[in-house]
């Protein structure tokens, strides 16, 4: 069975779900890894490593020393960790809180995707700006 059709943890089904809701996303499977990209580049690695258990890799460029600090992390290998990246596996991944690793997800996309991505998350999530009252034109004084 190929790992497009083995059967998703629920967790990793909801990471997964998330990952590809970002713009300019796409879900690829170099190496025999699942990964979803952001114009070519990789932002998280997910891996099922048996039925029920999964991992991930993530870059995370501010948080990377807290992650670590978790029992189920570890810097990735293949000298990604040198660049910020956490590797989260075994058991104890399955729970661990969603908002968590969904709020890392999105440091790893942001620190992977160009600006012009960005640009159209940010405008998805933030209200519409306001926009100023124009300038009235300035008259000149009689002297």
């Amino acid at each position: 069975m190929t790992r497009e059709k083995t059967k998703m943890s629920p967790l990793l089904a909801k990471v997964r779900e998330k990952a590809l809701s970002y713009p300019d996303t796409t879900e690829e499977f170099p190496w025999g890894d699942r990964v979803a990209k952001v114009k070519g580049k990789v932002f998280i690695f997910m891996g099922q490593a048996t039925e029920g258990a999964f991992s991930c890799s993530l870059k995370l460029p501010r948080s990377h020393a807290i992650a670590l600090e978790l029992p189920f992390a570890e810097p990735t290998g293949y000298g990604l960790g040198k660049s910020g990246w956490v590797t989260f596996r075994g058991p104890e991944l399955q729970r661990a809180p969603l908002p968590m690793l969904e709020e890392w997800l999105e440091e790893s996309f942001r620190a992977v995707a160009p600006a012009s991505v960005l640009k159209k998350l940010d405008a998805g999530t933030k209200a519409p700006e306001k926009k100023a009252a124009p300038k009235k034109a300035r008259t000149a004084r009689k002297r």
